[in-house]
């Protein structure tokens, strides 16, 4: 087996062993099915449900989208802010951090008391999740511009607009595309903690339903679900970052 295909097989090898031992562990141990299900009785809840799970699961996945698209828009533009000035990299560095290390499940009974119950605080809630690491990522990019560059550019005649347009945001993309990757799993997260708390669609909410009358294999199923909503949209994001910024690790073993 070559090293590419061996590469290709291992994620799925992985995920099959890790449902091989699930599935052994609970009939070895006979867990009971409201405590742990084995994954063939989530996967037959997912079959026997899948009508109301794909609803489910594609409300989720539209508030994900749409709160990790604020969250881009958001987080790339205080990222530029940031990076590109000394001033507001400082004025705003404890305001991210304060802001992120809030709990955002103690946020989302405000944004219900705001907006009420639905998409909006789904959608809110992925946003306020995921934008942080975009920012960070972003103005990191920018600000670490090396000196030397930043002098040549000016001797050049460049302006300190020319030099954040012209070497700050390339030399940012490759982290800005990284964080993606992390940002829209965090947004997932989010819309699903939102929906089980003040939802009345998604993937959070069939969950939160399934747990209340018992039926955990349906629970397990909507993780499962989720779970493969995040690989997926991970991959893509993998995909955009190794077309469009492929050019940064080019020498260094990269892609």
């Amino acid at each position: 087996m070559s090293g590419r295909t061996a590469l290709r097989l291992a994620p799925w090898l992985a995920n099959l062993a890790l449902f091989l031992i699930w599935e052994a562990a609970c009939r070895l141990f006979a867990i009971p099915e409201f405590i742990l299900p084995p994954p063939s009785a989530a996967l037959a809840e997912l079959w026997r449900m899948a009508g109301p799970i794909w609803f489910n699961a594609w409300f989720t996945l539209l508030t994900t989208l749409a709160g990790f698209a604020l969250a881009v828009v958001f987080g790339l533009a205080l990222g530029v802010l940031a990076g590109g000035s000394r001033l507001a990299y400082a004025a705003l560095q404890p305001l991210l951090i304060g802001f992120n290390a809030i709990p955002k499940v103690a946020i989302v009974p405000v944004l219900v008391v705001w907006f009420g119950i639905g998409a909006v605080p789904a959608v809110l809630t992925a946003f306020l999740i995921s934008f942080f690491p975009i920012v960070v990522n972003v103005a990191t990019g920018i600000a670490t511009v090396e000196p030397e560059m930043r002098d040549l550019m000016r001797s050049l005649g460049a302006r300190p607009r020319d030099v954040l347009l012209k070497v700050g945001l390339p030399r940012a993309m490759p982290l800005f595309f990284a964080s993606l990757k992390v940002a829209v799993t965090l947004a997932f997260v989010g819309s699903v903690i939102s929906e089980t708390i003040a939802g009345n669609r998604g993937i959070g909410y069939l969950m939160l339903q399934a747990s209340s009358s018992f039926r955990i294999p349906l629970v397990f199923a909507g993780l499962i679900v989720v779970a493969a909503m995040g690989i997926l949209m991970y991959g893509v994001f993998a995909l955009a970052e190794r077309r469009l910024t492929g050019w940064a690790f080019r020498g260094q073993g990269g892609s």
